[in-house]
């Protein structure tokens, strides 16, 4: 039987030779291969080998330190094909400052490319990406200046009269993978991870290129001691396994935990009073948001503010019996995580493939999204992946707006300085904010307000101050917060001016109450229009 061979960090990273394409599997830190990731940095620094390398990344992989961060030197990599880039500064600003190739891909479509390639088909084929940057019309998911004139990684096809994009393969050299438990065999379990990613289809789409399986693994066990159900990957596609020495700093389960049980749905822990949040401007936009919610419905939370608050609010609410939370990285109930720990949960009910769950975000579409924004035009377009000089890339964005039923974009009305008080139920801008987000012209295209009107698709952009939705006749101002004047706080903040409803409501004033919940529950048992 075909076995792996167990080596040492350092050895591993010999293994790579320079100019390869390597895949890197992982979400935030969580299944980050850091004692690989170290060794293959240690050893370009050192003697300037590997060098001219091709990175490849589904999801944003680092807690802003860790992670492939470790890629982040000019040389060393020449090209960058990533999903997201939001918590990896040092990439982006190799990025932006044109010192690498960089293409985005949204996140779902690379995950399942994976599955494409492993199956030897031409690419990836979707409608997910068509009217956005990714569009090669528009700008071919290229994020600087210096790979625009570089090949296009996409191209739009008809099949049976209809346009449809085309995620191009990728051959691979190299696989980078993560795994808890390992047999002498090289048979490798996902236990303790808290996601379950899309592992086994990079694995087979690397081995279709014949490239070569490097896993790091924290425990090394006996043959035959591992249930056949556990194995995520046989040991027959994996050529070298790496034991990771120092867990505790280089196998974390996330950047917050080395290991915690709930997290990889081990245990269900009770509910937890500290994990209702103050008020503040995210909680009063999550709040409202929350609003369009119907009984039953199953959602989705991005990253940025609704994945900090929606969860907390659901759970403070106490309407977890009657809507189902998911998350990208194939969650389904619980509370998730925020922040850097994005993507994990404690007492979620199942934890999908990471893969798998695209399926669902890119054919039925989940009933509600919510998503982060930072720029809106009058046709409501949303920009959400590029934001000044850092290009963040898609993540998942791109692929749940597309389908989802309803979108709703949650957003400060003003970034940058924003400071508010809640006195008496009512909204009070204590220091405004010096962006303005309501504006001409958005720097890149995330979400084309156009394609949503011509598919009928449901939106709402929601800010602490202002509800705006997308109707036919293009963005509407539909609710202004108590507290607020219409003119001064609201219409001279935008660079265009927005269609009023002549139907003009006052936001509910229970969304700026300071203590305990704010009647949800009730609201969307009486309101199922």
């Amino acid at each position: 039987m075909r076995k792996p061979v167990f080596v040492t960090g350092d050895e591993a990273a010999a293994m790579i030779r320079d100019g390869s394409t390597i895949a890197t599997i992982g979400m935030t830190l969580v299944s980050a291969s850091e004692t690989i990731l170290k060794a293959v940095e240690k050893r370009f620094l050192e003697t300037g080998s590997p060098n001219h390398l091709t990175l490849v990344h589904s999801c944003g992989q680092s807690d802003r330190d860790r992670g492939i961060q470790h890629f982040a030197h000019e040389k060393m990599l020449y090209r960058i094909i990533g999903g997201h880039w939001g918590l990896q500064p040092k990439m982006m600003e190799l990025i932006a400052g044109n010192k690498i190739l960089a293409y985005c891909i949204p996140q779902g479509q690379f995950a399942q490319l994976y599955r494409s390639m492993a199956g030897g088909e031409p690419g990836k084929i979707t409608k997910v990406g068509l009217g956005t940057f990714i569009d090669p019309r528009i700008d071919g998911g290229k994020m600087n200046e210096i790979t625009r004139s570089a090949p296009d990684i996409t191209d739009v096809v008809t099949i049976g009269g209809e346009e449809y994009m085309r995620y191009k393969p990728i051959p691979l050299d190299y696989c980078i993978i993560r795994g808890t438990y390992v047999d002498e065999a090289g048979n490798l379990t996902t236990d303790e991870e808290a996601m379950n990613l899309e592992v086994f289809s990079a694995v087979m789409a690397c081995k279709k290129f014949g490239g070569t399986v490097i896993a790091q693994a924290k425990y090394k066990v006996k043959s035959g001691t591992l249930h056949c159900k556990r194995v995520t990957v046989p040991g027959i596609f994996i050529d070298a396994v790496v034991m990771c020495p120092n867990p505790e700093e280089d196998h974390r389960q996330t950047h917050s935990f080395a290991f915690d049980p709930a997290y990889c749905g081990d245990i269900k822990v009770p509910a937890d009073n500290s994990d209702a949040l103050p008020l503040t401007v995210r909680k009063v936009i999550g709040r409202r948001a929350l609003m369009e919610l119907r009984e039953n419905d199953v959602l989705n939370v991005g990253t940025g503010i609704p994945n900090d608050v929606v969860g907390p609010i659901i759970a403070e609410e106490q309407i977890d019996d009657d809507v189902t939370i998911t998350v990208e990285s194939g969650i389904y109930g619980g509370i998730p995580m925020g922040g850097i720990d994005f993507g994990i949960a404690k007492n979620n009910f199942a934890l999908l493939r990471h893969d798998d769950q695209f399926d669902y975000y890119n054919g039925a579409g989940v009933d509600v999204t919510y998503m982060g924004a930072g720029e809106v035009d009058s046709d409501g377009n949303v920009n959400a992946t590029k934001l000044g000089p850092n290009p963040t890339g898609a993540g998942g964005f791109i692929d749940i707006t597309t389908n989802a039923k309803h979108v709703v974009f949650c957003s400060s009305f003003t970034g940058k300085g924003l400071e508010c008080s809640f006195k008496g139920d009512r909204l009070h801008i204590d220091r405004e904010g010096s962006l303005i987000k309501f504006v001409n012209k958005i720097q890149q295209i995330s979400y084309n307000g156009n394609i949503a009107r011509g598919k009928h698709q449901k939106m709402h952009y929601i800010t602490e101050r202002a509800v705006f939705e997308l109707r036919p006749e293009g963005l509407v101002l539909t609710e202004t917060a108590p507290g607020i004047d219409l003119q001064t706080q609201i219409l001279d903040l935008m660079e265009f001016k927005p269609i009023i409803s002549p139907d003009l409501k006052e936001m509910n004033p229970a969304i700026f109450r300071e203590n305990g919940p704010f009647g949800l529950r009730d609201f969307i048992h009486t309101n199922q229009s």
